[in-house]
């Protein structure tokens, strides 16, 4: 039997499996070329979508790199090469770009179709470690990605061949990216769900209180009925505005805190007590950027104004939370 790893041996097996396929991802930029500049060229024009195959190891590489391409304004999708060949192969275009990974370039299920792909004209991009495969001849334009090992120690199961193809995905997927000028707004459309589209997405006029739900008081409001519109509208503050809708102040429970503690009555006039101004944000800010706003100002509340300044209504911390900005 055995015996068992202790603490550094499994350290150190982690150390070197992580140096190994640190070392494969450094070695790929010794390997770009102009063959890489005009798959990207390739790809770049394609007027369909690209199509990636791949079996085992290299197929979980090639749908993650078909993922990568669709989130980043490159339209792409996985076709396993088994599947291809009992129909799938109907989803592929003449408009089409196919990117084939094997690491041999002999792998069955993905040689057997290239006979249809050069029989319909289909542009064919391969990556492999043997530019003499059998695959790497039949493209119009080659990858190779080769490594010095594989982490495994046995050099055995794909590790850092599948790590070095999987990061030229990604640069694959990056450098469309910039010559296409993709750009934050274009991520977020085609990430709607989640935080990180309600950041990139949501703007204030998507959560702001507006109308019966936005509380305002006149100047000459006394406290106490201030406090009454504070609390049917449950933001903890309310907007002070003049006879012509100007926003003259804001008066928050803070400011109340602070005028008891000065021994203020409540019969006392809201101009005696507000704060003068207030923090503001326009309707078509961001939702994420009023976060900053009052994460920067230690508030919880912003009057929202329109392009007159005059206010809209007003956009709590609560909805950020709620919305899920932050």
């Amino acid at each position: 039997m055995s015996q068992q790893p202790d603490k550094q041996q499994f350290l150190a097996s982690a150390e070197r499996v992580i140096t190994i396929e640190s070392d494969a991802v450094k070695q790929l930029k010794s390997q770009l070329n102009d063959d890489f500049v005009t798959a990207c060229q390739r790809l770049l024009d394609c007027q369909g979508k690209v199509v990636v195959i791949g079996m085992g190891k290299s197929g979980h590489i090639g749908g993650k790199m078909a993922a990568t391409l669709a989130s980043t304004g490159t339209p792409a999708f996985f076709v396993h090469p088994a599947e291809a060949s009992h129909g799938d192969l109907g989803m592929i275009e003449e408009r089409d770009v196919v990117i084939a990974l094997s690491n041999s370039g002999e792998t069955h299920e993905v040689t057997s179709l290239i006979p249809v792909i050069k029989r319909r004209n289909i542009p064919l991009i391969s990556i492999t470690s043997n530019p003499s495969s059998s695959l790497a001849k039949a493209s119009m334009v080659h990858l190779t990605v080769k490594v010095s090992q594989e982490a495994c120690p046995h050099n055995l199961a794909p590790t850092a061949s599948t790590t070095a193809v999987l990061a030229l995905g990604d640069a694959i997927a990056v450098t469309l990216l910039e010559a296409k000028g993709f750009t934050p707004d274009d991520f977020a459309l085609s990430h709607p769900g989640g935080s990180l589209g309600k950041r990139l997405l949501l703007q204030v006029e998507d959560l702001m209180h507006t109308a019966e739900n936005f509380p305002t008081v006149t100047p000459g409001t006394p406290i106490k009925d201030a406090l009454l519109e504070m609390t049917d509208k449950r933001l903890g503050m309310t907007a002070v505005l003049d006879a012509n809708q100007n926003l003259l102040g804001i008066f928050t429970d803070g400011d109340l805190r602070r005028a008891f503690e000065k021994g203020v009555d409540v019969n006392a006039i809201i101009e005696q007590v507000m704060t003068r101004g207030g923090k503001t944000i326009t309707a078509d800010a961001l939702a994420v950027d009023a976060f900053g706003l009052m994460e920067q100002n230690s508030i919880t509340c912003l009057i929202v104004v329109g392009d007159d300044n005059k206010p809209l209504g007003a956009v709590h911390m609560h909805d950020l939370l709620k919305a899920g900005v932050v």
